[in-house]
């Protein structure tokens, strides 16, 4: 069996993975993910009981219980370079024995679920939609340092050849027994996974995105029926790794922004929060 290297795996004197600061026996199998560290609490209130919490940079833990259900809520900041380090880090804790540094035989599978905003890239998805990714193209380089995925990567090459990028974007599924549970009610949708907030996502302040009409551009796209339905930042880095390294993954999306309208929504607290409570009443039945 492998022994991972304490410089490939880093961990604290107490036995903690270095970014999440997690044992193994602080983590539960379902685990909600946020991006803003504010929203931890948020989402942790709903509990039926919390027993742990823990912060580490942008990193946040409240571990509890949920109708009989272990459950972790972790934030992650923004980006897929943050979720590399909350995917490999918490596959590590339940994946490898951090006492002997050794891969274990037998693999736990995590049930990770994140909550995030997004806007939409369609006139028709209004604001205050709740929307779960079944696909999601990454549009940075991360799994270029990683084996390639098992799927069809026909959107990500669309869009390689729509904006001539010199790189092929990324494409990767949800997991289809989270997405099962969900209401039919909830939209279905493909999310692009931007690695920015500004000219990535076609907005312009003082500096002038390189792509022309970028948003319109990717809204017209269709490939075998198809369609782009909404942007954000991390859910793309969610899937790749979690088929990578045998986890579930789901991305729930609260639509906040109609982008070809150019609306905001007024009401986006009470989308979230409806957002939180459709994740926690789904998955912890």
């Amino acid at each position: 069996m492998r022994q991972i290297p304490e410089t490939e795996l880093i961990l604290h004197p107490d036995g903690s993975v270095y970014h999440l600061r997690l044992r193994p026996e602080q983590l539960g199998n379902l685990v909600f993910t946020v991006g803003d560290p504010d929203r931890v609490p948020a989402v942790s209130q709903h509990l039926d009981q919390i027993d742990f919490k823990l912060q580490n940079r942008e990193f946040i833990t409240h571990t509890g219980w949920k109708n009989g259900h272990r459950v972790s809520v972790i934030s992650t900041g923004m980006g897929t370079d943050n979720i590399e380090i909350l995917m490999t880090e918490l596959d590590a804790l339940v994946n490898v024995d951090l006492q002997t540094r050794e891969v274990k035989s037998q693999k736990t599978s995590l049930q990770i679920i994140r909550i995030g905003t997004s806007g939409s890239l369609q006139e028709d998805i209004p604001t205050g939609t709740l929307l779960a990714s079944e696909l999601a193209i990454g549009m940075d380089t991360l799994m270029a340092y990683y084996p390639p995925l098992s799927g069809t990567q026909d959107l990500s090459q669309a869009i390689q050849v729509e904006l001539g990028l010199t790189f092929r974007p990324y494409q990767a599924a949800a997991s289809t027994l989270l997405l099962n549970k969900l209401s039919p009610e909830i939209l279905r949708g493909v999310t692009l996974t931007c690695p920015g907030f500004y000219a990535p996502q076609g907005r312009e302040v003082r500096l002038k995105p390189r792509f022309e009409h970028m948003i319109e551009r990717l809204a017209a796209l269709r490939v075998q029926g198809r369609y782009l339905t909404n942007f954000e930042m991390e859910t793309a880095g969610y899937y790749a790794l979690g088929e990578l390294l045998g986890h579930e993954v789901l991305s729930l999306n609260a639509i906040l922004a109609n982008r070809p309208l150019k609306k905001f929504d007024a009401a986006g607290e009470k989308t979230v929060e409806r957002a939180i409570e459709t994740a926690l009443a789904t998955f912890t039945k």
